[in-house]
């Protein structure tokens, strides 16, 4: 069986999309999502997108990170399909349902509410999720959210200084977080806006990433740290993150489609 793919990405963080809405494909589990996620071998990307009919949503997508495991939210994916799908759309995801419009270029979501309870991130005891009381090295105290999926921010005076290769899949892992975590290493620029890497679960180091970028903003904003608008500076380009009156956070920012083309699914299942 041949099917169709788009590959697209957001900032250079890139995404092949199929889309099942349609016409049903069989079912993906992690080693196939991972053998069309290789850049050698595969396609290659930073996370496979599986687009579905959803019923109480106007669709469902669903995401699966380099190595083959599913997550529960993707911003820059979002901005993807929204501007995929043409017009505003009710998306259902496994980290909830978001709300995308399509604009010039990109996409602007309304990601939901944040999540700071310590039991919904999740992590693995109860403590103060604003400045968790560990440090791996350098990094430490960090605050920790869940914007769909989970994070641990820190602020540092230069994150380009942090070795986040090698410290990011140490957080990621640590059995603090019984989940895995996303890891964000942020800087606050003089203009106010924030600067910022991520090491994300499942993928590694990335070009960039919506959720974390939504999560940074939320948390430099609680902290007294950025207003809650702001713009944050990433390898691959900017974002636009708003966290509005009502405590959704609004993310705006660029997406585009890279090519379209087509695989035989025996050959990955």
């Amino acid at each position: 069986m041949r099917v169709l793919f788009t590959k697209m990405h957001g900032l250079g963080n890139d995404f092949v999309v199929l889309d099942a809405r349609q016409r049903k494909l069989p079912e993906i589990d992690a080693a196939m999502a991972a053998r069309l996620a290789h850049r050698r071998t595969g396609i290659g990307c930073d996370q496979l997108i599986l687009l579905e009919p959803s019923t109480d949503g106007d669709f469902r997508m669903r995401i699966f990170n380099s190595d083959g495991g599913e997550v529960e939210a993707c911003g820059n994916a979002a901005r993807a399909v929204a501007l995929m799908h043409g017009s505003p759309a009710q998306v259902e995801t496994d980290g909830g349902m978001i709300f995308v419009e399509p604009g010039d270029g990109g996409a602007k979501v309304d990601m939901g509410k944040p999540v700071f309870e310590w039991n919904r991130i999740p992590l693995a005891y109860a403590m103060d999720t604003m400045a968790l009381p560990v440090a791996w090295d350098a990094l430490e105290n960090p605050a920790a959210v869940n914007v769909g999926n989970p994070h641990a921010v820190f602020f540092v005076d230069d994150c380009d200084a942090v070795p986040l290769e090698t410290l990011g899949p140490r957080v990621e892992n640590d059995e603090l977080f019984p989940e895995r975590i996303n890891v964000n290493v942020a800087t606050i620029q003089g203009d106010g806006s924030i600067r910022l890497k991520v090491w994300e679960r499942g993928a590694g180091l990335t070009r960039a990433c919506g959720t974390g970028a939504c999560a940074t903003a939320v948390t430099a904003a609680r902290l007294g740290l950025a207003d809650r608008d702001v713009t944050v500076h990433l390898p691959g380009g900017e974002l636009q993150i708003l966290w509005d009156a009502g405590d959704n956070i609004i993310m705006t920012g660029p997406a585009c489609e890279s090519y379209q083309g087509s695989f035989v699914w025996e050959g990955f299942a």
